[in-house]
């Protein structure tokens, strides 16, 4: 619901204090535990979701960002990249009315798309479509009506599925780990290494959009994402840390420096279509320790 590592560490501790404290409340009710702490949760996240959108956006030069001249694009710019080794223990399976699994649940793609969703719509979603809750469950979980509740969710599905029409002829990605993601990744990291642009090219779709958190817009296209890989090789020689982000493969970036020690410069996490990646995310290097990488390499 949140986008955000950082907001939703503090709404789960949030939700566990609350339920501490009325623990004696929930035992008198004999409700369910699970749809107790969820509802904790959800209030949580929602009273987040609203103090954020109170926030002054921040302005940004976009002069600096070029070339080429940056893709105008709603883009959630408090996004942030979800380590995998934190969905080892996901907890319980989703309920029957479940329609998407986790892999897809948590993917950068579908993450950002809720952002752009109205709270409510965002928590109706999840629940219902996530996570598995009935219908009478999350209408009791908000305090609505079940018509309100159902008509919330049909709303939000169909923002969804407006947003997610870009992809829907796209291939699936390969399995995580499989040979063919593995093949992937090789080359990708070769390219970048190597400031291959041409290679790198070559692993690009031709709608390939390069988003860049907390800048709210990006590049599209492959020309365009290719122009602004270029300005990057420009600047020295990289070397990549692999890691794994919303279950997809991902990679701290190090700028090699002239005393030999390597800069962290960004998190990277690619979105793959069949054998290509469709979509590249760039994070700032402030992301790195949530997944086990230093902010600078020594010298080789």
């Amino acid at each position: 619901m949140l986008g955000a590592v950082a907001g939703a560490e503090d709404a789960v501790q949030e939700t566990m204090l609350a339920a501490w404290q009325g623990i004696g409340r929930f035992t008198e009710e004999r409700g369910s535990l699970r749809t107790w702490l969820y509802t904790i949760a959800t209030r949580r996240c929602l009273n987040a979701r609203r103090a954020a959108s109170r926030r002054p956006a921040r302005e940004w030069e976009v002069s600096k960002f070029e070339p080429p001249v940056p893709t105008p694009r709603e883009e959630p710019v408090w996004l942030q990249p979800f380590p995998d080794a934190l969905l080892d223990d996901a907890g319980a399976p989703p309920g029957p009315e479940a329609r998407y699994e986790q892999a897809e649940a948590i993917s950068l793609a579908f993450v950002t798309a809720v952002q752009l969703l109205p709270p409510r719509q965002v928590a109706v979603l999840i629940l219902r479509d996530v996570l598995g809750f009935r219908a009478s469950e999350v209408a009791a979980m908000l305090e609505v009506t079940l018509g309100s509740a159902n008509s919330t969710l049909k709303r939000a599905r169909a923002s969804l599925q407006r947003r997610q029409q870009q992809a829907a002829g796209r291939p699936p990605p390969p399995a995580a780990g499989s040979p063919a993601e593995d093949a992937i990744v090789a080359t990708f990291t070769r390219a970048w290494e190597s400031a291959d642009l041409g290679a790198l090219v070559a692993l690009l779709t031709g709608d390939v959009f390069l988003a860049m958190p907390p800048v709210p817009f990006g590049y599209e296209g492959r020309d365009a994402v290719a122009s602004y890989c270029a300005s990057l090789f420009a600047a020295g020689r990289f070397d990549l840390v692999p890691a794994r982000a919303n279950g997809q493969p991902a990679f701290g970036a190090y700028l090699r420096g002239p005393d030999g020690i390597r800069h962290a410069t960004g998190f990277w996490v690619l979105t793959l279509a069949g054998g290509q990646i469709s979509a590249m995310t760039r994070f700032e290097a402030s992301v790195l320790p949530w997944f086990g990488l230093p902010r600078s390499l020594p010298s080789r």
